[in-house]
């Protein structure tokens, strides 16, 4: 069985720091975007903001089989683009309207921090859109208070899926879902947020299913919805992800700390953060 990454309280100080750092950042890009700016620009000010917080970004560089090293501070994703925009996808300044997903993920002494947030950049372009992004944080809120020491993650899939596609009539993006972290990126368990189409087997298709929440462990929750579908496509070589019908599309992330009792959210404060910013 692998070891939970927080042991001691020096070890939780670490993780709720660098996890704050994250919600910092997010809390000045708030300030910061308006319409009209591109996503060089909006990157090279998350470079900056982690610097001055004493952090670096731990998707810059990163690598997957298939894929060059990933070339951006954060991943910049803008309405159809579902997750890992890079800031050279599109040359498209931001304008009113849009919806903006931002993933930030830090190193800090040794320590990430990652966590996404989506906001409308000066207004909601239609009421769909501001349902997509309720549905986005009430379906990660609900998801996070269903986790419990001893329960299988099966349990987490169970209520975002039942809040986003059955009462709100949205999609999860299936194939992509959450991850255990610690001082590496990405750590089992995976989290899907869709629940296995065989309710019988749910491990056959997803391995974690039923694996228990095990105290000490740190999970990057991150719920993605699009309007119109949970497929996906991606251009060969590239790094962005898009909704397969090119419809609006969400991404919100908190890290959370399994305990004994129940669940710690480690990036409180990205709740208080504006729906609509610029």
């Amino acid at each position: 069985m692998t070891r939970p990454p927080v042991q001691t309280p020096a070890d939780h100080d670490q993780a709720y720091a660098a996890a704050q750092a994250v919600v910092e950042t997010h809390r000045r890009l708030a300030e910061f975007i308006k319409p009209g700016m591109r996503l060089p620009e909006v990157d090279a000010f998350v470079g900056k903001t982690l610097a001055d917080l004493g952090c670096k970004s731990c998707f810059l560089g990163y690598r997957v089989p298939r894929l060059p090293a990933f070339p951006s501070h954060a991943c910049l994703s803008v309405n159809e683009c579902v997750v890992h925009g890079t800031a050279g996808y599109t040359d498209r300044p931001l304008q009113r309207g849009d919806l903006f997903s931002i993933d930030i993920g830090v190193t800090r002494k040794g320590w990430i921090g990652d966590a996404a947030w989506t906001y409308a950049i000066g207004e909601f372009p239609s009421d769909d859109a501001r349902r997509l992004c309720e549905a986005g944080k009430e379906s990660l809120r609900r998801g996070i208070d269903a986790l419990a020491p001893g329960q299988p993650y099966l349990g987490w899939a169970e209520v975002v899926e039942h809040c986003v596609e059955r009462e709100y009539g949205l999609h999860l993006v299936r194939g992509l879902g959450g991850h255990g972290y610690g001082r590496r990126l990405h750590a089992p368990p995976f989290i899907s947020n869709t629940v296995p189409f065989n309710p019988q087997r749910p491990e056959s298709e997803w391995p974690d299913a039923l694996k228990p929440a095990t105290p000490g462990t740190l999970l990057a929750l991150e719920p993605m919805l699009a309007i119109g579908t949970g497929q996906t496509h991606q251009e060969r070589g590239g790094w962005p992800i898009y909704s397969a019908d090119g419809s609006l599309t969400v991404h919100y992330e908190h890290d959370v700390l399994i305990t004994e009792t129940g669940t710690e959210l480690l990036t409180e404060g990205l709740d208080d953060l504006p729906e609509v910013i610029g």
